[in-house]
């Protein structure tokens, strides 16, 4: 008698498609697991990468390299950077992803029903969560440590420039996970390094849950109008600051800088300046002084640049262009505005729906810009830096949702969970 040898079920599948059903499976291990256990393989990885560094900095010099012969960008190059202190940030912010409370199993709401039933919507884990991403291979650790702990698997798509540092980062937290004693597979870098790999992700429904783009408006707009699977929406950056008639200079010069020049490479930096008229002529020049010394191009609109003709700053006019751009760098457009609906009506024409701050020492002008402005975090007296997943106490961030559906804003643990109803009766018909 001949003995069959026992036949895969992935053996006809694309690579691509072998990597999303072993994430299912992972998943559907994941998804039961108690805190403890998923703590403890967050823990073992925040370990590993210190262990690890100087494995991960070596790869990523090679990127590095690469994107200085490209003649890639300041600002993409320090995105994709991994220092020693970098890597140790970032397993600090793995610690304080297992130190969060975990969401799974949480209710969201319940009552006993007049008929006797007991009804619970509790969190569940999404499944499967692809993430398509740039440049930034800190992405790699956020995506998986956030999905370990909400009980998803991930499928990593980094960018072929950050190809190196993410499969190191990728073969670090593997270990760690099987160390740990749960499925190595939780955490996989998308085979392939072509756009082709991209497509089918995007086209993987039924086995890819939820799919979140990280990245440029070109990547992001890809993903949105191409993709099959369920995505959630993350925006761009062209965040605004607006100083309005009562504000405090010494603050609004404070929150200016910090808000452009702090990190210009990320999301959350400003790229617009908006000015009462009011104000403008006490404001302007001591802000563009401190711009000039922060680095700062400023393209002005013609007031601004009536009021920059004897300073230091580096000013050129304006275009529209520059009111929609998220520039990534050490440039900022400015505008003097007559008021404050006038600011609001700005920001409503060329917003991301990202982040937008006022400074003020006035509550009714606070009050009325919180209210009309329609972004995911509007910061009164505060930098738009502080729109971060960290920053808000969520350990990290999937990303920043820019959409209304289903999450808004940073996405910490609860946005990776959907939910289920639980119905016990005790013979209950109907």
């Amino acid at each position: 008698m001949t003995s069959l040898s026992p036949v895969s079920p992935y053996d006809n599948l694309s690579p691509v498609a072998q990597a999303a059903y072993r994430s299912r499976g992972a998943a559907a291990t994941l998804a039961p697991l108690p805190r403890a256990a998923k703590d403890d393989a967050l823990l073992a990885i925040a370990d590993a990468l210190e262990v690890r560094t100087s494995e991960i900095v070596a790869a990523n010099a090679e990127d590095i390299a690469r994107a200085r012969e490209a003649g890639t960008s300041e600002g993409i190059i320090d995105r994709l950077t991994l220092t020693p202190e970098r890597v140790r940030a970032i397993a600090g912010d793995v610690r304080d992803v297992a130190a969060l409370p975990d969401p799974v199993g949480e209710v969201v709401r319940g009552s006993t029903l007049p008929n006797g039933i007991d009804l619970r919507q509790v969190r569940v884990p999404l499944g499967v969560v692809g993430i398509i991403y740039e440049a930034r291979p800190n992405v790699t650790v956020d995506a998986a440590a956030l999905c370990l702990k909400s009980g998803n698997a991930v499928l990593l798509r980094g960018s072929s420039s950050a190809y190196a540092s993410n499969t190191a980062l990728v073969r670090v937290l593997r270990d760690a996970v099987h160390g740990a004693g749960l499925p190595a597979d939780a955490v996989q870098l998308v085979p392939g390094e072509n756009r082709d790999s991209v497509r089918e992700l995007m086209r993987a429904r039924g086995l890819v849950d939820v799919l979140i783009p990280r990245g440029g408006a070109s990547l992001i707009k890809t993903v949105v109008e191409e993709s099959t699977v369920p995505v959630i929406e993350t925006g761009t950056g062209n965040c605004h600051v607006y100083v309005d008639a009562a504000a405090d200079i010494d603050m609004a010069v404070d929150i200016l800088i910090n808000s452009k020049a702090q990190r210009p490479s990320v999301c959350n930096a400003a790229e617009t300046l908006l000015v009462h008229r009011d104000i403008a002529d006490a404001f302007l020049p001591r802000a563009l002084d401190a711009l000039a010394e922060a680095g700062v191009t400023v393209h002005a609109d013609e007031r601004v640049l009536a009021l920059a003709e004897d300073g230091k700053a580096t000013v050129v006019p304006a275009t529209t262009e520059d009111w929609e751009t998220e520039y990534l760098s050490y440039d900022i457009a400015a505008a003097v505005v007559d008021t404050l609906e006038q600011a609001v009506e700005h920001i409503r024409l060329w917003t991301s729906g990202h982040t937008e701050a006022i400074v003020t020492t006035s509550q009714q002008a606070a009050r009325r810009f919180t209210q009309l402005v329609d972004s995911t975090t509007v910061a009164v007296n505060a930098s738009t830096r502080f729109t971060d997943g960290g920053q808000f106490g969520f350990g990290a961030e999937i990303g920043i949702s820019t959409q209304k559906l289903h999450a808004r804003g940073p996405m910490g643990l609860p946005e990776l969970t959907s939910t289920k109803y639980i119905v016990t009766g005790d013979g209950h018909i109907r």
